[in-house]
C-alpha cells in the first residue's frame, strides 16, 4: 500500500522508498502510539495493584485478643462433624462418607444435636480456630451455605448441618472455582490475626 500511495506522488522514483509522510499517516501512527502506551500503562497498573487482597491489621490484635485461624487448610487437615437437619434418613452418614472420600476427617455424624429447622442448603458452625476451614467447606456447597460463627467455641472442628436444600457436594473443579470466587477469609467480628 505504501508503494501504491507513493506511485501517485509526483516525486516518486522507482526503486526508492517514499519519504513523504502524509497527514493521514502521521495521524495513524499517533493513534497507534497512544494505544500501545495505554496498553502498557494498563498492564503495569494491573501488575502492581493488589486490591482485593485482604490485609489484616496485625498491630490491632491485643495480647488477650481472640485469634482467628484464616489458613485455607488442605482437606486432610480439616476436622468436621456432619449433622442432618432434614427428614431424610441416613443423609449425615452419606455426606460424611462423601467428605471422608475427599480426605476430610469426619469426627462425628448423625442428627443435629441443636435441632436446626433444616432451611437452606447447609449451615457451617465454627469457632475462631476453624475460620479458614469453614471457608474451604463453603466451596463444597458452591458458596450457598450459611456461616454461623461462635466466638466462644475453642475447638478446630466445623459442624456441617445439612438442610433441605442440600443436593450434592461440589466437584473438585467447582470447589476450586468457588474458593476463587470467595476470595480470602476475613477475621470475623471480635477476632484478630496474630503476627
Amino acid at each position: 500500500m505504501l508503494v501504491v500511495a507513493a506511485v501517485l506522488h509526483e516525486d516518486y522514483r522507482p526503486g526508492e522508498l517514499p519519504t513523504m509522510l502524509t497527514f493521514a499517516r502521521v495521524r495513524a501512527l499517533a493513534i497507534i502510539a497512544v494505544l500501545v502506551l495505554g496498553a502498557l500503562i494498563a498492564v503495569l497498573v494491573a501488575l502492581t495493584r493488589d486490591d482485593g487482597l485482604v490485609t489484616a491489621d496485625h498491630t490491632s490484635c491485643p495480647d488477650d485478643g481472640v485469634v482467628a485461624n484464616l489458613e485455607l487448610a488442605d482437606p486432610r487437615e480439616i476436622r468436621i462433624n456432619v449433622y442432618n437437619a432434614t427428614d431424610q434418613s441416613g443423609l449425615a452418614s452419606q455426606v460424611g462418607e462423601a467428605f471422608a472420600n475427599r480426605d476430610f476427617e469426619v469426627v462425628e455424624q448423625g442428627e443435629d444435636p441443636r435441632d436446626t429447622d433444616g432451611a437452606g442448603v447447609a449451615v457451617l458452625r465454627y469457632g475462631p480456630q476453624a475460620v479458614g476451614a469453614a471457608h474451604v467447606l463453603q466451596a463444597y456447597f458452591l458458596n450457598t451455605a450459611t456461616f454461623e460463627f461462635d466466638l466462644e467455641r475453642e475447638d478446630d472442628v466445623v459442624d456441617v448441618v445439612l438442610g433441605n436444600g442440600y443436593r450434592q457436594l461440589a466437584t473438585p473443579t467447582e470447589v476450586r472455582l468457588s474458593i476463587a470466587a470467595l476470595g480470602s477469609p476475613v477475621p470475623p467480628p471480635g477476632t484478630c490475626v496474630a503476627t
